[in-house]
Protein backbone atom coordinates (compact mmCIF):
# COMPACT_ATOMS: atom_id res chain seq x y z
CA UNK A 1 0.00 0.00 0.00
CA UNK A 2 2.54 2.90 1.14
CA UNK A 3 4.52 2.03 -2.62
CA UNK A 4 0.58 3.17 -4.35
CA UNK A 5 0.90 6.49 -1.88
CA UNK A 6 4.61 6.85 -3.38
CA UNK A 7 4.20 6.18 -6.66
CA UNK A 8 0.66 8.72 -6.56
CA UNK A 9 3.26 11.45 -5.13
CA UNK A 10 5.78 10.90 -7.59
CA UNK A 11 2.96 11.46 -10.21
CA UNK A 12 1.44 14.75 -8.59
CA UNK A 13 4.72 15.80 -8.26
CA UNK A 14 5.97 15.25 -11.51
CA UNK A 15 2.89 16.95 -13.29
CA UNK A 16 2.86 19.96 -10.88
CA UNK A 17 6.53 20.28 -12.25
CA UNK A 18 5.86 19.60 -15.77
CA UNK A 19 3.31 22.51 -15.27
CA UNK A 20 5.79 25.15 -13.83
CA UNK A 21 8.37 24.19 -16.55
CA UNK A 22 5.80 24.64 -19.51
CA UNK A 23 4.07 27.71 -17.84
CA UNK A 24 7.61 29.35 -17.28
CA UNK A 25 8.28 28.61 -21.46
CA UNK A 26 5.17 30.85 -21.94
CA UNK A 27 6.01 33.81 -19.77
CA UNK A 28 9.77 33.81 -21.80
CA UNK A 29 8.12 33.40 -25.22
CA UNK A 30 8.23 37.25 -26.90
CA UNK A 31 5.09 38.44 -28.37
CA UNK A 32 5.46 39.15 -32.33
CA UNK A 33 5.29 42.93 -33.53
CA UNK A 34 3.50 44.73 -36.81
CA UNK A 35 4.72 47.76 -38.17
CA UNK A 36 1.00 48.92 -39.57
CA UNK A 37 1.25 51.74 -42.27
CA UNK A 38 -1.54 52.42 -43.52
CA UNK A 39 -1.74 55.63 -46.52
CA UNK A 40 -4.97 57.36 -46.22
CA UNK A 41 -4.61 59.51 -49.08
CA UNK A 42 -1.77 60.34 -51.63
CA UNK A 43 -1.34 64.18 -52.00
CA UNK A 44 1.49 64.49 -54.46
CA UNK A 45 1.61 61.05 -56.35
CA UNK A 46 5.09 62.13 -57.83
CA UNK A 47 6.89 62.83 -54.61
CA UNK A 48 5.32 59.56 -53.20
CA UNK A 49 6.51 57.45 -56.20
CA UNK A 50 10.00 59.42 -55.91
CA UNK A 51 10.51 59.75 -52.24
CA UNK A 52 8.43 56.04 -51.45
CA UNK A 53 7.88 53.55 -53.66
CA UNK A 54 11.80 53.75 -55.77
CA UNK A 55 13.16 53.01 -51.99
CA UNK A 56 11.40 49.97 -52.30
CA UNK A 57 14.29 47.63 -52.47
CA UNK A 58 16.02 49.86 -49.70
CA UNK A 59 13.15 49.50 -47.39
CA UNK A 60 12.90 45.68 -48.01
CA UNK A 61 16.44 45.32 -47.33
CA UNK A 62 15.81 47.16 -44.04
CA UNK A 63 13.57 44.89 -43.02
CA UNK A 64 15.33 41.95 -43.87
CA UNK A 65 18.08 43.12 -41.45
CA UNK A 66 15.81 43.47 -38.69
CA UNK A 67 14.07 40.08 -39.36
CA UNK A 68 11.39 41.25 -40.81
CA UNK A 69 9.15 40.55 -43.97
CA UNK A 70 6.26 41.90 -45.22
CA UNK A 71 2.84 40.56 -45.13
CA UNK A 72 0.72 43.43 -46.66
CA UNK A 73 1.70 45.52 -49.75
CA UNK A 74 -0.70 46.49 -51.39
CA UNK A 75 -3.62 48.63 -53.17
CA UNK A 76 -6.03 46.14 -53.24
CA UNK A 77 -9.00 45.67 -51.27
CA UNK A 78 -12.68 44.34 -51.10
CA UNK A 79 -14.35 47.21 -48.51
CA UNK A 80 -16.60 45.77 -46.24
CA UNK A 81 -17.43 48.66 -43.70
CA UNK A 82 -16.10 52.01 -44.60
CA UNK A 83 -13.86 53.11 -47.21
CA UNK A 84 -10.34 51.26 -46.94
CA UNK A 85 -6.97 53.10 -47.25
CA UNK A 86 -5.17 53.99 -50.64
CA UNK A 87 -2.31 51.68 -50.01
CA UNK A 88 -1.41 49.12 -46.81
CA UNK A 89 1.79 47.60 -45.73
CA UNK A 90 2.29 45.46 -42.57
CA UNK A 91 5.48 44.38 -41.56
CA UNK A 92 6.20 41.01 -39.24
CA UNK A 93 9.15 41.10 -36.66
CA UNK A 94 9.75 39.04 -33.96
CA UNK A 95 9.83 41.50 -31.34
CA UNK A 96 8.51 45.06 -30.65
CA UNK A 97 12.65 46.34 -30.32
CA UNK A 98 13.52 44.66 -33.93
CA UNK A 99 10.50 46.89 -35.21
CA UNK A 100 11.82 49.77 -33.42
CA UNK A 101 15.18 49.12 -34.90
CA UNK A 102 13.73 49.35 -38.40
CA UNK A 103 12.09 52.07 -37.91
CA UNK A 104 14.81 54.50 -36.68
CA UNK A 105 17.06 52.92 -39.69
CA UNK A 106 18.34 55.51 -41.52
CA UNK A 107 16.75 54.09 -44.77
CA UNK A 108 13.00 54.26 -43.03
CA UNK A 109 13.79 57.69 -41.76
CA UNK A 110 14.47 59.04 -45.15
CA UNK A 111 11.45 57.26 -46.21
CA UNK A 112 8.93 58.34 -43.88
CA UNK A 113 9.73 61.83 -44.05
CA UNK A 114 8.82 61.47 -47.81
CA UNK A 115 5.76 59.48 -47.03
CA UNK A 116 4.88 62.24 -44.63
CA UNK A 117 5.12 64.89 -46.91
CA UNK A 118 3.24 63.23 -50.03
CA UNK A 119 0.36 61.27 -47.99
CA UNK A 120 -2.42 61.67 -44.93
CA UNK A 121 -0.90 58.39 -43.51
CA UNK A 122 -0.51 56.37 -40.22
CA UNK A 123 2.59 54.61 -38.97
CA UNK A 124 2.45 52.86 -35.45
CA UNK A 125 4.12 49.19 -34.38
CA UNK A 126 1.13 46.45 -32.47
CA UNK A 127 1.94 43.96 -30.56
CA UNK A 128 0.61 40.39 -31.44
CA UNK A 129 -0.16 37.51 -29.59
CA UNK A 130 2.20 35.20 -28.45
CA UNK A 131 2.27 31.52 -29.44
Amino acid sequence: MKTNYKIAVALVAGAALGGAAIQGLHAQAKPPAYVIIPILKINDAAAFKAGVLDKGSATTAAAKAQGGRYLIRSEKFTPVDGNPPQRLIVIAFDSVEQAQAYENSPVMNEVTAAREKSTNSLSFIVEGIAN
